[in-house]
């Protein structure tokens, strides 16, 4: 078989291969590029548009894609139903289906299916968790 001279070998997870320039910590000195966080924080989104470039910090272990700041679209705004699908997507995560208390955080529910508590007797802080609704007597 005859070899394509026109084939490159290219390693998607190198970040040397491919067109994006690679700039290291704290050299970008550009005030036209942003990544997502700093996008945010001016209430912008990137808008659908791909990096053009990529910083990097600790030799490489971690990375962060820039964007352009004038391509950016502002943030559309949170309206209340956005709110309160989101309030009731977490409150799945983080209420334990035995003892229906609401904790501060996710909830293991994939590997043991409720909180440590309900699970194996571990005592929960009482201040990591809501306490579950009460029925009203008169109403039963």
């Amino acid at each position: 078989m005859a070899q394509d001279e026109n084939l490159v070998d290219v390693d998607v997870h190198d970040p040397d291969d491919g067109p994006l320039p690679v700039l290291r910590w704290k050299q970008a000195g550009y005030t036209s590029l942003a990544t997502r966080r700093q996008l945010r924080d001016m209430g912008l989104r990137p808008g659908g548009q791909e990096p053009v470039a990529r910083i990097e910090c600790r030799r490489g272990q971690r990375f962060a894609w820039l964007y352009r700041i004038d391509k950016a679209l502002p943030k559309i705004p949170m309206t209340l139903a956005k709110e309160a699908a989101l309030d009731k997507a977490m409150a799945a995560r983080t209420t334990c289906p035995r003892c229906s208390r609401r904790y501060h955080y996710c909830l293991p529910l994939r590997t043991i299916g409720s909180c440590l508590e309900c699970h194996d007797g571990t005592p929960a802080d009482p201040t990591t968790y809501t306490a579950p609704p009460t029925t009203h007597l008169l109403a039963a």
